[in-house]
């Protein structure tokens, strides 16, 4: 497994696709958050917390997790290296979850960049410092636990085709399915306990509750769930591919 890790991390590192991810992660939070006027923008805000950030990252991983995962196996079947990697003495587990940490780990690599919001925001405050960390530390943890997700469901979806692109799409339309797809689908219930039940089978809800700086294991058995579920489907599919 940690050959595996080790030759996705060069990969992303030896070609310009870790670079162009990780700085069009930051590209883009940067300009909602701090150039273009909007609901993110958090001057026009006027509170100085990072909970825009928080609302923003979340879309923007959202793209960019399914585009970093689509060759994870589409090319490796395309190249037919697939089969290399099958006779290879590494389990099938060891294998997904060797892409899956590398995934994982550049993700977290893009988001480390943005711990310099949360001492800018804090200097901008009316009270300097006077920023809830709490608060700020939860919504960090429910980003990693949306990543793994993100990142499971693309692995899993790269395994569905041999072109990138429909692997992408696949990814992308799963992880807005499961993101915000059932908090819209809430929204046409009249009664409350229907309308909160249908809202907490999706991630935004989950995601929202930790945000809170509510550590709720409720919140925490769903994500890992979802990333547990998503990883043995991949096992599953490569397992048909092996045969």
């Amino acid at each position: 497994m940690l050959a595996i890790f080790k030759r996705e991390i060069q990969s992303f590192f030896s070609t310009p696709v870790g670079y162009l991810v990780i700085g069009l992660f930051l590209l883009l939070n940067g300009l909602f958050l701090w150039v273009f006027q909007g609901d993110y923008n958090i001057f026009d805000y006027g509170f100085a917390d990072l909970s825009k950030f928080f609302l923003l990252a979340p879309w923007v991983f959202l793209f960019l997790i399914p585009a970093i995962t689509m060759k994870s196996f589409s090319e490796e079947k395309k190249l037919g290296t697939l089969e290399l990697l099958f006779i290879k003495p590494i389990g099938l587990w060891q294998l997904v979850l060797g892409k899956f940490l590398g995934t994982f780990v550049l993700a977290v690599l893009a988001l480390i960049p943005t711990l310099l919001y949360v001492y800018t925001v804090s200097q901008l405050g009316t009270t300097e410092g006077n920023l809830d960390l709490g608060l700020v530390i939860g919504s960090y943890m429910g980003t990693l636990f949306l990543i793994s997700c993100y990142t499971a469901i693309g692995l899993f979806a790269s395994t569905l085709s041999e072109n990138q692109i429909a692997a992408f799409i696949i990814a992308l339309v799963i992880c807005f399915l499961l993101y915000y797809g059932f908090t819209a689908l809430s929204t046409l219930f009249s009664e409350g306990e229907a309308s909160v039940f249908t809202a907490n089978l999706g991630m935004q809800s989950h995601f929202e509750s930790i945000a809170r700086g509510v550590m709720d294991t409720r919140d925490l058995v769903y994500f890992t769930a979802i990333t547990a579920f998503f990883l043995f489907l991949t096992v599953v599919q490569l397992k048909h591919a092996k045969r």
